[in-house]
């Protein structure tokens, strides 16, 4: 069976070769047993390639059973995968068989694979491996002979450096890789597609096709479509339903399209990256964030007992204190007791009665943050004999961290 008769069979529209290549790819693949991974953005149709695969294959009179991988919870998917015997939780009174025994001959279709808990991915690799599952509950290893064709619309390689998808698993079901093109990569299949959904619900709705001007083809044409054909489905569909006119222009159409904020160009990042960062890392950010304040509080206190001793408590008068309390108090959440209108006033220390005298010297402990940290790596540093792998697990922080610390506080190791 040639593409176009495949096109015909399964309601496909589109002559975009990206298009045309990746259901020649699931044809050839569909007469083998190998793993297949889709992958595309969400809205482009990935759903169709698995019924290319089973239908075109020696299982085609077997079961099919997609399962939507991010709508089932994470603590019964074992179950819905694999079954569960009776006893097995709270709530299980009968045995269950789960998806992989009942489609065994046939073909299981996991969509939002990435959405799969780690300890599910463990499972799921052992049936890839050998075949074999245990039913939750259970202590009897299973056999099932079962072709699994996987779709995902996250960037895998991505989620395998957050350590969210098991890269053993990436391989096994990436054995042959088939991607489905963006609508927006097949502006020529545009018009055809929304020409076929505005024809499909004037039949529904019994009333005459809507149909486009050139000028709104263009910009129909040109318009992102971020939600892909899904997306343009939609729009067709509520074109068609409430515009009394038959013939849309691009102001009619417009108003059917979100206004595109999604820009091409490269993200200007402020400040530093914390998507790689641990939460105790981000932690530490934000206490290091907060070291410029607490100086500025530690002078600011210390001037005003300055002021307090010398007699002298007027602080309008003094614009530099005016300026520092504004700014902190701007910065800082007061709460209202009782009234929303309830102004917050700062409390001023009462005269001393026994002043600071110029002859008494005031030791004062250091409240710098990065001064406490680097005193603790020093110390970690020192009772490891400057061995950083331990003296990081002591700090409970990344050896990377600490090499990042060691070199910005220029510890000598």
């Amino acid at each position: 069976m040639d593409v176009q008769q495949i096109k015909q069979r399964f309601g496909i529209i589109g002559a975009s070769p990206a298009l045309d290549r990746a259901i020649e790819v699931a044809a050839q693949v569909a007469l083998t047993d190998l793993s297949v991974l889709i992958s595309g953005e969400s809205g482009v149709g990935k759903e169709v390639m698995p019924q290319i695969i089973h239908q075109l294959s020696a299982r085609k009179h077997n079961k099919y059973i997609a399962v939507n991988c991010g709508a089932i919870p994470e603590g019964t998917i074992d179950s819905e995968l694999f079954g569960h015997e009776k006893g097995a939780f709270t709530g299980a009174h009968d045995s269950r068989k789960g998806y992989f025994e009942v489609a065994d001959g046939g073909t299981i279709f996991l969509d939002e694979v990435a959405e799969l808990p780690i300890t599910t991915q463990v499972r799921l690799l052992r049936v890839l491996e050998t075949g074999e599952f245990i039913k939750v509950g259970s202590s009897k290893v299973l056999k099932t002979n079962v072709r699994i064709v996987a779709a995902t619309n996250v960037n895998i390689p991505d989620a395998i450096r957050k350590g969210k998808f098991r890269e053993d698993l990436f391989y096994r079901l990436n054995t042959v890789p088939i991607h489905l093109p963006a609508l927006r990569e097949r502006k020529a299949d545009i018009h055809l597609l929304f020409r076929k959904f505005a024809s499909d619900f004037a039949t529904k709705y019994r009333m005459p096709p809507v149909k486009l001007t050139p000028a709104a083809v263009d910009l129909l044409e040109n318009y992102r479509w971020v939600g892909n054909i899904r997306q343009l489905k939609n729009v067709a569909e509520q074109v068609s339903v409430i515009e009394s006119s038959r013939e849309i222009t691009p102001e009619i159409l417009t108003t059917y399209l979100p206004q595109d904020t999604t820009s091409t160009l490269p993200a200007v990042v402020k400040g530093n990256d914390t998507s790689d960062m641990s939460e105790r890392d981000i932690l530490y950010k934000v206490l290091f964030d907060m070291k410029g304040d607490v100086t500025e509080l530690k002078n600011l206190v210390f001037s005003l007992m300055q002021n307090a001793g010398s007699g002298s408590m007027d602080v309008e008068g003094n614009p530099t204190l005016v300026r520092s309390l504004k700014r902190l108090y701007d910065k800082t959440e007061v709460p209202h007791e009782h009234h929303d209108d309830q102004v917050y006033k700062p409390q001023i220390l009462p005269k001393q009665e026994e002043p600071i005298t110029e002859h008494e010297e005031v030791v004062e402990e250091s409240l710098s943050l990065a001064d406490k940290e680097k005193e603790m790596i020093v110390k970690a540093l020192a009772k490891y004999n400057g061995k950083r792998k331990s003296a990081a697990e002591e700090l409970g922080i990344s050896e990377r961290t600490l090499y990042r610390k060691i070199k910005e506080y220029n510890i000598d190791n």
